[in-house]
């Protein structure tokens, strides 16, 4: 029997503030390069007032990934926590415009805290840095996970970066109860690797017990499993999971499954902006698993998806994925 999604994600309801900077600016403001930081609020204002021009664009690590998955016809839904203000406002009609399908509850108006932000700051190496408010999407709760969406799902795709929520743990628990009992099955993306040190054996636990599919990149996996050998942290998480779909930069990215081991090359394209580069991975993986294509089919696709998105600033396609497909032969 169809069920009524293929992929239904939970993760920070942001908006990406997307800007560029010197690698002077970074230095200047206390900003590490290349890793997502959080910020509070007092902070979140003072680094937007030193930005220059900042495109605002609906964003999230795991709503990035269920928008590309909508834009290639992917039946989806995310769970995401937005206060009932502006910046709530243009999360809810951009991700509804992507074709998902969205109905968290937002928080009221006279709700402590806003909708998060992400000030993405871009340099010139195409790297960037965040530095994310939560706000109120910290304050997802088991009450926000709707057990009938959960149900409704092919796969649930959990974000790593949610974990830093006081209820997260036991949001996401209800989420995997809830797909497990209807068959569904459950993907988790390590999202940063400073996130995955600071909840290091709550990952571990869920991947032992609940997760079939794990994305990461070189860097998160490796502090995953604590070593500087990628080949032996590979090998570990392909013997937790079902499947292992591990990006690595300009060297395409590793997918692990049955015995089995496929190295898919990127796809060459000048670096402009890597935000989102994993997310559309993830969202053209997963596209490609509940669409009936092989494991290696699925990472080429992730390739081509990634190589899209850091052609250009922002995490959303601008391209056609379904004709880029086509032109590499995939589909």
């Amino acid at each position: 029997m169809t069920k009524p999604y293929h992929v239904v994600g939970i993760g920070n309801a942001l908006v990406d503030i997307l800007a560029h900077a010197e690698d002077a600016f970074l230095e200047a403001h206390g900003i590490e390069k290349g890793i997502m930081q959080l910020i509070d609020m007092e902070r979140a204002v003072e680094l937007y007032g030193r930005v220059g021009p900042a495109q605002e664009i609906s964003g999230g690590s795991a709503a990035n990934t269920i928008a590309g998955i909508a834009r290639l016809g992917g039946r989806t839904a995310y769970v995401g926590k937005v206060k009932d203000d502006q910046l709530g406002g243009i999360f809810a009609h951009d991700l509804r415009a992507q074709g998902a399908h969205y109905t968290t509850r937002p928080a009221p108006k006279d709700t402590e805290g806003e909708t998060g932000r992400c000030i993405v700051l871009v340099t010139p190496d195409g790297e960037r840095s965040m530095n994310t408010y939560l706000g109120v999407t910290e304050h997802l709760t088991p009450a926000d996970i709707d057990e009938r969406q959960m149900a409704g799902a092919e796969w649930i795709y959990l974000e790593g970066y949610r974990f830093d929520g006081p209820e997260s743990h036991e949001a996401f628990a209800r989420a995997i109860g809830s797909a497990r009992a209807a068959r569904g099955r459950v993907s988790l993306t390590l999202s940063d690797p400073f996130c995955v040190e600071r909840h290091r054996e709550a990952f571990r636990r869920m991947i032992r017990e609940d997760v079939d599919l794990l994305f990461a990149n070189r860097a998160e996996i490796l502090s995953m499993y604590e070593t500087e050998d990628f080949h032996e942290a590979l090998s570990r998480a392909a013997a937790e999971i079902d499947i292992v779909a591990c990006t690595d930069s300009e060297n395409g990215a590793h997918v692990l499954a049955e015995g089995q081991h496929w190295h898919v090359p990127a796809v060459p394209t000048q670096v402009v902006d890597a935000t989102g580069a994993g997310d559309l991975f993830a969202a053209a993986f997963l596209w490609g698993l509940t669409h009936g294509h092989d494991l290696e089919i699925c990472g080429r696709m992730g390739c081509v998806a990634a190589s899209e998105i850091i052609s250009h600033i922002g995490a959303r396609p601008e391209a056609d994925l379904s004709a880029l497909f086509r032109q590499h032969g995939l589909v």
